[in-house]
């Protein structure tokens, strides 16, 4: 099929960029982070809330502690996490043409969680649970290190993989059986490890945005901001890899490159957040749904920004959910996220009837 025959099917997508919905966006971003700030176990006056925040005083030193040291680092947390796996996951489903790809499809999250592993079920060394935990903040960085090894490791094997594949849905393919095969890696030793071990590592994989402290913040934030960058910058290639590799192709994009940058934006933005933040799942898959369905679009210089402002919405909106304002009780930030995403997923499959349309 001819280029010209292929732009006869295929319409460009529309370029208008609707910055009343960006805007509106960012309005949502604002007044979530607030809230999430405001809301918790223990409860502050908002006068005081405003002014710690432009202020940084009060009359109780313990909110200022409060709001300084543990909701303010896990507002912006939550922003970072949600709007960079919803980004990962948006390039994914562009990339593979598929819309139930997301981050963890190339094995990258399962990669994380093996490079933990090693480090929480590895008994009877220096690298034991018990050693982990007095080894205080220390430890958690070794954790975050193990995890980034981990990921990086998978990403290094996927990118050589890519550089001799140009078909994309056999690259999909063999990233599952990657994945899978860290997940049985992981599951063996979890056969061999103690009860005490197992645990610690279940509750990593339940996800949590509380242990990021502020340090930790200035390392995860340029990797998502550079992640973001790179993901804007290919705009162009994904429009045009949405309409087939072919057409890109006959739009003069080498594919090739593009795929190698796409992976290594996902990269960055999923293997991060799951170094600091354990796996979180479904924002990835959710979220870019909910957003083509909200802006009906498939311009990338639309859809990444809005996926990106949408993913630090959902986040943060699941983040207030998953402390239970009122009580001590946190739930797992992941749980909860299955629980909101799976109703917007099948809400937007039940309203646009045809998922696969957006991939065609």
């Amino acid at each position: 099929m001819s280029s010209s025959e292929v732009h006869t099917k295929h319409k460009w997508p529309d370029t208008t960029i609707n910055t009343g919905y960006l805007l509106l966006l960012v309005a949502g971003v604002a007044v979530l982070f607030l809230g999430n700030i405001a809301l918790g176990s223990v409860s502050i006056p908002i006068g005081d809330i405003i002014n710690i925040l432009f202020r940084g005083e009060s009359d109780n030193a313990a909110w200022v502690k409060i709001i300084e040291n543990i909701r303010i680092p896990r507002a912006f947390t939550a922003i970072l996490a949600g709007s960079a796996l919803s980004v990962g996951g948006l390039l994914m489903q562009t990339l593979f043409r598929n819309p139930l790809a997301g981050p963890s499809v190339l094995g990258i999250t399962a990669g994380a969680s093996l490079g933990v592993a090693i480090v929480m079920l590895t008994a009877g060394t220096i690298t034991s649970i018990f050693a982990i935990q007095q080894l205080g903040s220390l430890g958690s960085w070794m954790i975050i290190v193990a995890a980034s090894i981990g990921s990086a490791a998978v990403l290094l094997l996927i990118l050589l993989i890519s550089m001799r594949i140009r078909d994309s849905v056999t690259l999909l393919i063999i990233g599952l059986m990657i994945g899978n095969m860290t997940i049985a890696l992981v599951s063996i030793w979890q056969y061999f490890s103690n009860p005490e071990q197992i645990r610690d590592y279940l509750i990593w994989t339940f996800g949590s945005l509380g242990g990021v402290t502020s340090g930790q913040l200035w390392l995860l934030t340029p990797v998502v901001v550079v992640g973001s960058f790179i993901a804007f910058g290919l705009s162009k290639n994904l429009n045009g890899m949405l309409l087939g590799e072919n057409y890109a192709r006959s739009m003069g994009l080498s594919v090739q490159r593009s795929r190698i940058w796409i992976i290594l934006s996902t990269s960055l933005l999923a293997g991060g957040v799951t170094a600091f933040c354990g796996p979180i799942g479904f924002v990835g898959v959710a979220v870019p749904h909910l957003t083509r369905s909200l802006l009906n679009t498939n311009e990338h210089r639309i859809l990444i920004p809005a996926t990106f402002l949408m993913g630090a919405m959902l986040m943060l909106a699941c983040d207030i959910v998953a402390q239970v304002p009122g009580s001590s009780t946190t739930l797992p930030i992941s749980a909860v996220t299955s629980m909101v995403g799976s109703p917007v997923v099948i809400w937007v499959i039940i309203k646009r009837k045809n998922l696969q349309a957006s991939f065609s």
